[in-house]
């Protein structure tokens, strides 16, 4: 049993939670998500709480889906009410970044820019470092992903695309290798 599923997702005020058919959906101030119930798990609306359960005791096959359910619909309950975002931090000579809503522009060093266009997030940039935001945890993730994927930070200099809080580990180059092992001969 999920210690987690067992913990019933608490509406706050203005969320509204609808159930119809096999799917939970979910508005709030920011929009509206619609989640597809896994077959084998129960979910039901009460007294301000959303609470889930399996509709077979310890089944070996809904045992995974019962605490991602809760988190899952947890998460859609959190994005509608305050979203999601992710900051990047964009670091080398001559890389920038432009945001207009939900269009990136990113000039990092390619013969082009590349362009990241989707309708569910926000992208803004401050003095390098690009924000995405959004109501969709999972889709603000995959952006994000995306997005440092085009110029992954690399370990010598520390350029390209990197989390706000990610350390990068640097590695020394051909001329210090050099030096401390002419160092270590004589």
């Amino acid at each position: 049993m999920s210690k987690i599923a067992k913990i019933p997702v608490i509406l706050k005020e203005g969320i509204v939670v609808s159930l119809e058919e096999r799917n939970v959906k979910v508005s709030g101030s920011k929009g509206n998500l619609i989640f597809k119930i896994p077959e084998g798990i129960n979910v039901e609306i009460a007294e301000g709480k959303v609470v889930i359960s399996q509709q077979k005791k310890n089944d070996i096959e809904t045992r995974s889906l019962f605490g991602l359910t809760r988190s899952l619909i947890a998460n859609m309950v959190k994005g509608v009410s305050e979203g999601f975002e992710r900051k990047l931090e964009l670091s080398g000579v001559g890389y920038r970044a432009q945001a207009a809503g939900n269009t990136l522009t990113l000039f990092v060093g390619f013969s082009h820019p590349v362009v990241i266009k989707d309708e569910d997030v926000n992208f803004t940039v401050e003095e390098n470092v690009i924000t995405i935001s959004g109501i969709d945890k999972i889709k603000v993730g995959d952006i994000a992903a995306k997005v440092r994927s085009i110029r992954p930070p690399e370990p010598y200099k520390g350029k390209g695309i990197k989390y706000q809080n990610e350390r990068v580990r640097r590695k020394a180059g051909k001329a210090a290798k050099a030096i401390g092992a002419a160092a270590g001969a004589k």
